[in-house]
């Protein structure tokens, strides 16, 4: 008798607090971590204008996002971020390499060098679609 109420209570367990299908539904829409295209990145905080050799400010943040477009905390390949469109052989400088937090990668001390107008980053983590971002300029 009492192995039919522990089985109540784990059934119980798995669905309470899970709205929308239930935990189990959502780890199986992910597939155990998901593979190329389930996955996607954007940019949600854009680089901005910035003088050469200085971090660019706010912070880049890019945003892996699930085939629903939410934000997927439960994604951990690292997020790099490398110089897309590069008008006049630019370097980047900082962390380019960032694991996302609660699906957010901070990238809080990028700096590129030299000057150059039109330069655009790209981001890009195993098992994502990438993302270019918005055009800007180096002082």
């Amino acid at each position: 008798m009492k192995l039919g109420y522990l089985g109540v209570a784990a059934a119980t367990m798995l669905t309470v607090g899970c709205p929308s299908g239930g935990l189990l539904s959502e780890l199986s829409a992910r597939g155990g971590g998901g593979g190329v295209g389930t996955h996607h990145l954007l940019f949600t905080v854009e680089p901005s204008n910035a003088t050469a050799n200085n971090i660019i400010t706010p912070a880049i943040q890019v945003t892996v996002q699930d085939s629903l477009g939410r934000p997927d905390s439960l994604f951990t390949p690292a997020v790099t971020i490398s110089i897309l469109n590069n008008p006049v052989g630019g370097t980047i400088t900082g962390t380019t390499s960032v694991v996302p937090f609660n699906g957010i990668a901070f990238f809080g001390d990028l700096a590129i060098r030299p000057a150059g107008n039109g330069y655009t980053l790209l981001a890009a983590a195993p098992g994502a679609t990438s993302a270019a971002s918005n055009s800007f300029t180096i002082r």
